[in-house]
């Protein structure tokens, strides 16, 4: 059994066992992090699943009152220090832009995520920020792919970004699967929400060096059903190539599977060459 949580509505999901509790969309729960229990709320009800999944967090009950109630606390914390980190940043004229706050109830210790061009020397404003919140303070600075995963937002395929919602590792990404794809170099195409390299690029890009290692090479003659041609095109989506007919000049989109490499070509191919015994 597998459900999924979330700590702020439209964040990321958190998936984990629920250990037996019978849960709706919306039930208030107790999640445990490194940190202790915190309260989240039920996106997936629980559902069995048929692949094997190990290691996932146990729910360790219903959010009670209290529980509630400490959260609410943390809430309004929050807040405070968002908006106390802002003005003293303003104040100590620092490049820095508040991305994200964390706090912790049982040790009074807040954690404010910030984004920068650059390295900052932003210990003078640590020491204000923990008079001001009568708290520890920590300060963490973010890469453009992790500000991107803790604001969220929608993606150029109108979905949620996948870095935000179920994304756990960030796997590289490099202008060669973008050619491989045959997609345009445009930064504003291939660019996501952090102004890098779309992460969903990743997805596709086995199909396509799979694709590439079975088709035939565009300008390559084959023989398909229709007669011979030359292949004029890559489909890989459809597993099709589109081929210019050589009796009519006629272009015809043909499945990879029915196409095959002409004699001549396969002749003149290394396998086809006689091996010394």
């Amino acid at each position: 059994m597998v459900c999924a949580v979330t700590f702020q509505r439209h964040g990321r999901l958190y998936y984990a066992d629920p250990g037996g509790l019978s849960l709706q969309v919306g039930d208030q729960v107790l999640y445990p992090t490194n940190d202790g229990p915190e309260v989240a709320e039920v996106m997936w009800p629980p559902q069995f699943i048929s692949e094997e999944v190990g290691r996932l967090p146990v729910l360790l009950g219903a959010a009670t009152a209290s529980d509630l109630e400490r959260a609410a606390v943390s809430r309004k914390k929050r807040a405070s220090a968002r908006v106390a980190a802002r003005r003293l940043i303003r104040e100590h004229d620092l490049p820095m832009k508040v991305s994200g706050i964390d706090y912790i109830n049982d040790r009074n210790h807040t954690t404010i995520y910030f984004t920068a061009p650059h390295r900052v020397d932003f210990r003078a404003l640590v020491r204000d920020l923990s008079a001001t919140l009568h708290g520890r303070v920590e300060l963490r600075q973010l890469s453009a792919r992790d500000e991107a995963r803790l604001t969220g937002g929608l993606g150029s395929c109108g979905r949620e970004l996948c870095c935000s919602t179920f994304l756990v590792d960030f796997e590289p990404v490099s202008v060669r699967m973008v050619k491989d794809q045959d997609l345009p170099l445009n930064p504003l195409r291939i660019s996501g929400a952090c102004g890098r390299l779309m992460c969903c690029l990743k997805y596709e890009h086995p199909l396509y060096q799979d694709f590439a290692a079975e088709a035939p090479a565009i300008g390559e003659e084959v023989d398909t059903p229709d007669g011979l041609g030359t292949v004029v095109g890559h489909n890989v989506p459809s597993e099709s190539v589109v081929v210019r007919m050589t009796a009519d000049g006629r272009r015809t989109p043909c499945a990879l599977a029915s196409v095959c490499a002409s004699r001549k070509a396969y002749e003149a191919s290394p396998a086809a060459q006689p091996t010394d015994q």
